[in-house]
């Protein structure tokens, strides 16, 4: 079973900076897949917060442009989301995901949580 392991998540005070880490399976993490962050906060469906798109580009929800910065390294196999000035509405559990071959994969979540 293909498995996105994420880590990163935490406490963290409104302004903070946290960085996020999803390691993906080699067999998936291709430059063809589509690979992207999504936020569900409580009582709220997932949305997406920024994505890496085939073509190399970024996209990010409007919420998060300017400070949130989605990124690969190819040699870890890693996605990171380094979110900067931290606000209480970015709280909620963070997912990873790719897409890939008609296939739509997902990590556990890891908990992010903007609070004084």
């Amino acid at each position: 079973q293909v498995q996105l392991v994420e880590s990163g998540g935490g406490l963290v005070q409104p302004g903070g900076s946290r960085q996020l880490s999803c390691v993906v399976p080699q067999s998936i993490f291709s430059r063809h897949a589509l690979m992207g962050w999504y936020r569900q906060a409580p009582g709220k469906e997932r949305e997406v917060v920024a994505s890496l798109t085939t073509g190399g580009g970024r996209t990010y929800a409007d919420g998060v442009l300017g400070r949130f910065t989605i990124s690969r390294d190819t040699t870890q196999n890693t996605i990171y989301l380094l979110m900067n000035s931290l606000k209480p509405e970015d709280t909620g559990a963070y997912y990873c995901n790719v897409q890939y071959m008609g296939s739509n994969y997902w990590g556990q979540g890891t908990q992010v949580t903007v609070s004084s």
